[in-house]
């Protein structure tokens, strides 16, 4: 493997401290274990084989009735097939490019922040992610800019390919800079292979940030994944994620916000569908670190069928973090009763005079509000499907771009079967 990797990183022309990692990752890589989440047996899914590999060739590319007017970077596999940077951005020194070109316009700050918020050596997933992963995506924004467009990524997966879909992000913003992020992971339509997916996506907030972070998941029924997004928030910083949950196969997820600032803040919303016989375990946690810092989890979730769906939501406050605040809400609805549903919330408390707080539930559509719109002369299951809809909608509303906003309902209504 060692001898793997030195050539794929000598084909990319990678600096020596990138190739060193990847090699150390993989000598760790064996003593590590794989991340532990309640009630999914991701031991059997393969997802920690390591191997290093690339798309030879761009099959489906996405196409666009209109080519939307802010900075959009598109991915099919590991190719890069679009980039698109509005003048004004560049003029005031915002990157958004793929990784291997980042390597050479930031090669300092890359070597600085890659691994500071999702180490290598955190799990088996996370060495082989830091080992493997083939392509990716960099954002830079530096002290006090306002991007005032959303910025757009889609990363798309072949169908047709079992080259793992290995993908790193870094997003590092500036002191007093502020940002809207959309990512998108997609699995094109004529999916016919089996594949592995592993993302570590990494925020760095700096002093003062404001990020807002949104995300829609649907990678296909073949592919078995695991995605990782952390953010890292310094003093009065903010990262705010929406993250719709609505892949087709077999997934585990972790979302954290690290609060390592005095006045930081954070808020996680993620909505997810299980369907069929899929498995999605998702991890969701809030660490406060800093002093008033505010961490908030909201998690809702939808069975049908035979899937499983399993929300941990974890809040921790740190020795020394006074007069901060953790709370969390996870609810599951179930539509089937051959389905499972967990909603597991766990607080972590290590320090006095700090306010924290929960609540989980997981049951069918409430009564009351299918009499109310029934009442109001909505058959059954347009009233069920406004119910639904409603509930899922926290990350719906959040999503920066309109049109994306149709195809998450879009993508809702599939799942649901409406």
């Amino acid at each position: 493997m060692n001898q793997e990797i030195l050539n794929f990183s000598q084909m990319h022309a990678e600096p020596a401290w990138l190739s060193d990692l990847r090699q150390k990752a993989a000598l760790e890589f064996e003593n590590l274990e794989l991340p532990n989440i309640e009630r999914v047996k991701i031991n059997r899914w393969g997802l920690d084989h390591l191997s290093i590999s690339e798309n030879e060739e761009i099959g489906s590319v996405p196409t666009f009735t209109e080519i939307p007017n802010h900075p959009l970077l598109v991915q099919v596999g590991s190719q890069t097939v679009m980039e698109q940077m509005t003048p004004n951005l560049a003029e005031q020194g915002v990157i958004f490019t793929d990784f291997n070109s980042a390597l050479t316009e930031i090669p300092e700050l890359l070597e600085e922040n890659f691994g500071s918020v999702v180490p290598f050596n955190e799990s088996r997933l996370t060495a082989a992610n830091t080992v493997t992963f083939n392509s990716g995506l960099v954002l830079y924004v530096p002290d006090g800019v306002e991007v005032l467009e959303p910025i757009e990524s889609i990363l798309m997966q072949e169908g047709s390919s079992e080259v793992p879909f290995n993908k790193r992000i870094l997003i590092i913003v500036g002191k007093n800079a502020k940002v809207d992020y959309l990512e998108r992971l997609e699995t094109s339509d004529e999916q016919s292979s089996k594949a592995k997916a592993n993302i570590v996506v990494e925020v760095i907030a700096k002093a003062g940030a404001q990020v807002k972070f949104a995300a829609i998941d649907r990678l296909g029924e073949n592919v078995t994944a695991s995605v990782v997004r952390r953010g890292l928030i310094g003093d009065n910083a903010t990262v705010d994620w929406s993250v719709g949950v609505m892949n087709d196969g077999n997934v585990v997820a972790d979302f954290d916000s690290d609060l390592k600032g005095n006045g930081s803040h954070s808020q996680i919303k993620v909505v997810g569908i299980s369907t069929g016989h899929q498995t999605q375990g998702i991890d969701t946690r809030v660490t406060n670190f800093g002093l008033n810092s505010v961490g908030h989890i909201l998690q809702n979730g939808v069975i049908l069928d035979k899937g499983t769906l399993t929300f941990n939501a974890i809040g921790h406050i740190i020795k020394g973090a006074k007069n901060a605040d953790a709370q969390q809400s996870s609810h599951v609805l179930m539509l089937s009763d051959k389905g499972r549903g967990d909603a597991n919330p766990i607080l972590l408390i290590d320090e006095n005079e700090v306010t924290a707080g929960h609540a989980a539930s997981v049951g069918q559509v409430d009564e009351e509000d299918l009499f109310y719109l029934q009442s109001r002369g909505l058959d059954e299951e347009t009233a069920k499907r406004l119910v639904i809809r409603g509930f899922l909608g926290s990350v719906v509303s959040e999503i920066p771009v309109k049109s994306v906003q149709a195809e998450f309902i879009e993508t809702i209504e599939r799942k649901l079967g409406m």
